[in-house]
């Protein structure tokens, strides 16, 4: 085995736990300790995608695939600051100020800087798919926005960034898995036709999934109910599902 060849194989390892304990959590009752146990091992296994995509990044480089390298940096990026909202949300959930604190906004800036750069390095090189996931992360940018400006009224604001976070992850996810999977089960099919099921497909599931999911869980508190302060414990919600 080459030492060059080493980060290739933990990330792929990664990612199969990532994908196997990512539909776990999803499918078990949500809140139980099981839930919460399978949920650290996803992302666990997500920061484990993301320290071993960095030598990935420096071989593209060293390669002479500078487009490439970009924009694995980029969808580390992506990952690593789902990842972080994901934990945090769960972690601070009674203290609203401390999620939306300093390091929020900087990962929101990130990301939204990130995806411009993307977005103009799409254009430069003719690349659709480039520019649509560059989008992505402007999205995520704005509507970071909007998410914080609800949360002074919404006691489940938590609840929304963590799943909504997570289907970020899910995703990235599932890009790799489609990626490399497709590849070798359908050895005739257009490498090209492969590559954009591979991208687009998980994340039109990503909106359908949001969007039954706020529909679940998402809907605003009742006229009467009270906003928390960003120093008062918000009520947690029982998740079933």
């Amino acid at each position: 085995m080459e030492p060059a060849s080493i980060p290739l194989i933990l990330h792929v390892a990664a990612g199969i736990v990532a994908l196997v304990s990512f539909w776990t959590a999803g499918l078990v009752k949500k809140g139980t300790p099981f839930h919460r146990g399978v949920g650290r091992v996803y992302l666990l296994a997500m920061l484990g995608i993301v320290l071993t995509g960095v030598p990935l990044v420096l071989q593209l480089a060293d390669r002479g695939h500078p487009v490439g390298a970009l924009f694995l940096t980029y969808l580390l990026v992506l990952v690593g600051n789902a990842s972080w909202f994901a934990w945090r949300a769960i972690r601070d959930r009674r203290d609203r100020a401390a999620f939306y604190g300093p390091m929020y906004w900087f990962v929101v800036v990130l990301t939204a800087v990130s995806g411009l750069a993307i977005i103009a390095l799409g254009w430069q090189v003719g690349s659709v798919l480039l520019q649509v996931f560059g989008g992505v992360g402007v999205v995520g940018g704005i509507g970071a926005f909007f998410s914080w400006r609800r949360s002074a009224s919404d006691p489940t604001w938590w609840l929304k960034e963590h799943y909504g976070a997570m289907i970020g992850n899910g995703v990235a996810t599932h890009i790799a898995f489609f990626g490399i999977g497709l590849r070798g089960m359908l050895p005739g099919v257009d490498p090209q036709v492969i590559q954009l099921y591979s991208w687009f497909t998980p994340l039109a599931g990503a909106v359908i999934a949001g969007w039954w999911l706020n529909r679940k869980y998402g809907r605003p508190a009742g006229k009467t109910q009270t906003s928390p302060s960003s120093s008062q414990p918000s009520p947690v919600p029982r998740l079933n599902t």
